[in-house]
């Protein structure tokens, strides 16, 4: 009988760092997203109500700041989160097989079996992975975690600062750069392109098709930045 054995260690990390990339990137698309659209929405609303280039700076660099750290606090939290749900699932499942180890070698073999392996190839399967590293083992089938690839919270804040700030800088620059009787021109077709470029590839990166998600995206710009101008004038036509 052919002895059982785990994917190539090559071929895995192979598969696991391109997702892991992938979703890194998709991640950077869509914190970029969120800092066009939430930054234009800001300076356009304000250039509704004053032309006034030290206004639009000092608005459109305190969005700036406040959305790139509230997107890297939500991150830290929810990461870190995350991070410590897994330390305490790994933490908890090294207790059980310290405790319980032919229990744990049953249910690592009934979980072999329910991927489709009969019972005794499951059997020999969950002992030698068990001999092997019997954690690791368990952390894969049973919790479907890795241990050495356990999320990192500081990582995912930093992205997320990085992605907010590269996306928000395009209408910051676009509204305070050009002569008066332009920025709103330049500003509005500026998002515009940008955001077609973040919906095209984040539907890529998902597999998706992107026309839709490309109409969607470039849409919801359009309305936030339409809402925002339209309040801005109203308030500044009212001496606000």
């Amino acid at each position: 009988m052919t002895e059982p054995t785990e994917p190539p260690p090559h071929d895995e990390a192979h598969g696991g760092a391109l997702g892991a990339r992938l979703n890194w990137l998709r991640a950077a698309v869509l914190g970029a997203n969120d800092g066009i659209v939430s930054t234009a929405g800001l300076v356009v609303g304000v250039a509704g109500a004053t032309d006034s280039r030290s206004a639009l700076l000092t608005a459109g660099l305190a969005g700036l700041l406040a959305g790139s750290m509230s997107m890297a606090t939500g991150e830290y939290v929810s990461v870190s989160t995350q991070r410590d749900s897994e330390m305490a699932a790994l933490a908890l499942e090294k207790r059980e097989l310290r405790e319980q180890p032919e229990a744990e070698l049953r249910e690592l073999t009934g979980m072999l079996q329910e991927r489709g392996l009969s019972h005794d190839v499951a059997r020999e399967a969950a002992e030698q992975l068990t001999a092997r590293d019997a954690l690791r083992a368990h952390a894969r089938v049973e919790l479907g975690i890795d241990p050495d690839e356990l999320t990192n919270p500081w990582h995912a804040a930093s992205a997320s600062f990085l992605a907010f700030t590269v996306g928000a800088l395009l209408p910051l620059l676009a509204i305070v750069l050009p002569p008066p009787g332009w920025r709103l021109v330049v500003t509005v077709l500026s998002v515009l392109a940008a955001l077609v470029l973040t919906g095209w590839s984040s539907a890529r990166l998902g597999a998706a098709r992107p026309g839709r998600a490309v109409l969607r995206n470039v849409g919801g710009g359009a309305l936030a930045m339409a809402v925002t101008y339209a309040a801005g004038t109203l308030l500044g036509a009212a001496g606000v």
